[in-house]
């Protein structure tokens, strides 16, 4: 009787371990599921990102990670340039006084970055200031929806590089949300290439859509 007994729970447990096979199959596949459109973007944007030649702004190759350095925010206080990281960064460089360049180059920030719409909190608008100048104080009102940090020059050229002839300061630079400075904008832009440019970014944020933070937390460096 006993073995009968055995014998007869045997099918019993086949079935219910089926049903946990099926079970974990159907979890594997759901997970899946709301990974695709995230695991697409990454294809996108690593794997089939179109050729340099199709980009109005330069694709650096190898990408640069943000390098470990110490900024300050305008208060002085010392901020970890890595974290950056988790948003698409639309970056110029100047000094303090930021002469006429400068400032195109900030205005030009902010209207791209704007133009996104809802996507604009996908977007740092970023100027990192090269020197110890002072910021003049109508400039930090303009400044109040940017990343401003004081960067070391000489930290600034091992990680960003202009284009032959050029300063850093004559570009805007775009760095993935991982950290990577990806691409770089003709020098000296104008409202008509600015155009082309923010296609570009629009873009990198069509391929990425699911895999770069929607805003940032209270705490990010300003």
């Amino acid at each position: 009787m006993a073995e009968s007994a055995g014998l007869a729970a045997a099918p019993g447990q086949t079935g219910v371990e089926k049903i946990r096979r099926r079970n974990r199959w159907q979890i594997v596949l759901l997970v899946l599921l709301f990974a695709a459109p995230v695991i697409a973007s990454y294809y996108a944007y690593y794997v089939a990102r179109p050729s340099g030649r199709t980009n109005f702004g330069t694709l650096i190759e190898p990408q640069r990670p943000i390098p470990a350095l110490t900024a300050t925010n305008l208060a002085g206080q010392p901020v970890d340039l890595q974290t950056l990281k988790g948003q698409w960064l639309l970056i110029s460089v100047g000094g303090g006084a930021c002469d006429a360049v400068c400032q195109n180059n900030l205005y030009l920030q902010r209207q791209m970055r704007e133009s996104f719409g809802k996507d604009m909190a996908r977007v740092d608008w970023v100027w990192l200031v090269d020197d110890d100048q002072p910021v003049a104080p109508a400039l930090r009102d303009v400044l109040k929806a940017a990343i401003v940090l004081r960067v070391p020059a000489a930290g600034l050229q091992q990680w960003l590089t202009a284009a032959p002839g050029h300063p850093l300061s004559d570009h805007l630079y775009v760095v993935d949300p991982q950290g990577h400075w990806m691409m770089r904008f003709p020098p000296k832009l104008d409202k008509d290439s600015a155009v082309k440019a923010r296609g570009d970014l629009s873009k990198l944020l069509r391929i990425s859509a699911g895999w770069d933070s929607a805003g940032r937390a209270s705490g990010a460096p300003k």
